[in-house]
């Protein structure tokens, strides 16, 4: 039976600023419980709207520390009282040359944004399935797909995170546990505004997005708190491209 908001638990990695944060603030103003799983351990690090803060609870954790993550769930699971949805937001971005590109810079990309989603997705699954069913979203990248200069690393760390959601998503199906990826383009973020907003990039996106502009965080954080909202059975494993057409545009 579909479970009404409020007595609902997601849990958001990466959770402190940029899109984490976007969709940690959406999924309260839905009436949902937010578990911020943050480094620091302070949670949103930006301005929360009135009324809201009640629903976020701060958890220190450390994404690419399997032990951190399965304390986090943990704390989560008694504190809030259980855990219905998981989040993996939480990645990392470097850029450099392939050639010059050390395995340690390649390692850690893949930690961040590839093994932590795995472990991640692996520690929750107890605590979904004792919720008797429930829903990840990984947040993967439009790159996934692409060949970018410079972006070797992240590219096929994004890519990983499709194959992870399709694998996941066939293997618990039976189980209630629905997985999917949402895969942005360029999204203007607090921590980008400046680069999106001016410059060589801003010139090549308003030629290259068809609708001349990068999304927003909101974008992102309105479209998982429908899916987690809306809650649709029949709806997983997919990679769901939130680019603003960048991707498929000729």
């Amino acid at each position: 039976m579909h479970m009404p908001t409020h007595e609902r638990v997601v849990a958001v990695t990466g959770a402190s600023r940029g899109i984490g944060a976007a969709i940690a603030v959406e999924l309260a103003r839905r009436g949902f419980t937010v578990a911020c799983l943050t480094r620091k351990g302070l949670g949103v690090e930006t301005p929360v709207p009135a009324g809201l803060a009640g629903r976020l609870l701060s958890v220190q954790c450390d994404v690419t520390d399997e032990q951190s993550l399965a304390q986090a769930f943990d704390r989560v699971a008694r504190e809030a009282g259980g855990l219905h949805a998981l989040v993996n937001n939480a990645g990392i971005h470097v850029e450099s040359p392939s050639n010059q590109m050390s395995a340690a810079t390649f390692e850690q990309v893949m930690a961040t944004n590839t093994i932590a989603v795995f472990s991640a997705c692996r520690l929750a699954y107890p605590h979904l399935l004792k919720a008797g069913a429930g829903m990840i979203v990984n947040i993967g990248s439009f790159f996934d797909r692409m060949g970018v200069k410079r972006n070797l690393a992240y590219c096929a760390s994004k890519a990983a995170v499709g194959a992870i959601t399709r694998c996941l998503a066939v293997e618990w199906a039976s189980k209630g546990i629905r997985v999917i990826d949402i895969a942005p383009g360029y999204i203007q973020t607090d921590l980008n505004r400046a680069v999106l907003e001016s410059g060589p990039l801003h010139d090549y996106l308003k030629r290259r997005i068809p609708g001349g502009a990068p999304g927003a965080a909101e974008d992102v954080a309105r479209l998982i708190g429908a899916l987690l909202a809306e809650d649709i059975p029949f709806l997983t494993g997919e990679t769901i491209y939130l680019d603003g057409a960048q991707g498929i545009a000729h």
